[in-house]
């Protein structure tokens, strides 16, 4: 089966409102799944982007839950009656036994979710009950309280536990796994050195800006490409200007037709970018990070045709042709794009071609 997406819960429900570090904390990390009690769903303060996983002590507080939260329990009647009502469920169960891994073993396939501790720290437990699971669509959730713990759960015979119930109100325990999940999440890209083939200028286009809500660096930027099989390292604006400040913001990308490639090898036209989508900003290494586009800025611009070639494949791009338009060549260092000629390496991104809707498909397309 497909390996399911790694989630990260985390269980604040020992977790006072007053404690307003670790849920400040909370709520500006990626974490977008938290499970709380009752009292807290229905008085807490969290972000739109927060999904619930709410705890239910009896059959009567079901009617309390909004229909889209999870139930979490660990009485077989409340999620019984849970499910009945149209709620997806998640049990509970603490292990210190072979009954109880066997009841885990032989119970977790009839929910949604199963959430799991262990009384002891040993591997063996959630090996067995992860064989067990294998060809359930059950999402199977390890509790930790540390980073590496979570770690260890997702490396667990390979594929790991599907996520982590994560309890703690340790500040820096939190920010570990942040930057855990930040890691985990990112994609690489594998670069390669474009040989240029030709040079010229294009005429007369319109041409995109993708503005970003983040910040970018000197050795930032985004794939850009006229066809699906790959693109060239557009620089963001973040070096030297002569009249105007810098945009870190930006990547000035090129002519409307271009793609410009998103988190899970998709790719989407500029013409068709617009405010709240995610785009890859990837740096000279290949580690990538999604950025969230916060404004498409196009105008009429003269353009650059850049050609050329990956071993047997053929790339291009169109940029605007202004000096102040940066490539990034295949060293590392950025090279304004009117004085870049046949003969030059620059950084490109190829893949296998063929999309619809920038999706990748299998199927028969020629792009010249």
């Amino acid at each position: 089966m497909q390996q399911k997406e790694r989630q990260v819960w985390y269980d604040g429900r020992e977790v006072s409102v007053e404690n307003m570090d670790i849920w400040e904390l909370i709520n500006h990390s990626p974490i977008d799944k938290v499970v709380v009690s009752l009292q807290q769903r229905q008085g807490g303060y969290f972000p739109q982007k927060m999904s619930f996983i709410t705890e239910v002590a009896n059959t009567d507080e079901l009617e309390q839950v909004p229909l889209g939260d999870v139930v979490f329990s660990n009485n077989q009647e409340i999620l019984a009656n849970a499910k009945k009502l149209g709620y997806q469920t998640c049990i509970f169960y603490s292990v210190d036994d072979r009954v109880m891994l066997e009841r885990v073993s032989r119970e977790a396939s009839e929910y949604d979710f199963a959430a799991v501790d262990f009384d002891l720290p040993t591997n063996i437990p959630l090996e067995l009950i992860i064989a067990r699971l294998e060809e359930s669509n059950t999402v199977l959730l390890r509790a930790v309280n540390t980073a590496i713990d979570t770690e260890i759960a997702y490396g667990t015979l390979e594929k790991g536990s599907d996520g982590v119930l994560f309890a703690t109100t340790d500040v820096d325990e939190v920010k570990r796994l942040t930057a855990y999940m930040s890691k985990l999440s990112s994609e690489n890209l594998k670069l390669h050195p474009m040989v240029v083939t030709e040079v010229k200028h294009a005429g007369m286009g319109v041409r995109a800006c993708i503005d970003t809500t983040g910040i970018m660096t000197q050795d930032e930027g985004m794939i850009i490409g006229s066809t699906s099989g790959g693109g060239l390292f557009v620089c963001s604006e973040t070096h030297y200007l002569p009249y105007m400040n810098l945009r870190p913001f930006r990547v000035n990308a090129g002519a409307i037709h271009s793609y410009v490639w998103q988190p899970d090898d998709a790719a989407e036209y500029l013409s068709d970018l617009k405010v709240g989508d995610k785009v890859l900003c990837v740096n000279t290494k290949g580690e990538t990070r999604i950025l969230t586009v916060g404004r498409m800025k196009t105008e009429v611009r003269p353009m650059l045709l850049i050609k050329g070639t990956v071993g047997n494949r053929e790339l291009n791009v169109i940029v605007q042709d202004d000096w102040h338009i940066r490539i990034m060549s295949a060293d590392g260092k950025p090279r304004n794009a009117s004085t870049i000629k046949p003969g030059d390496e620059l950084l490109s991104y190829v893949c296998e071609p063929g999309r619809h809707v920038g999706v990748k498909v299998n199927e028969t397309i020629i792009e010249k």
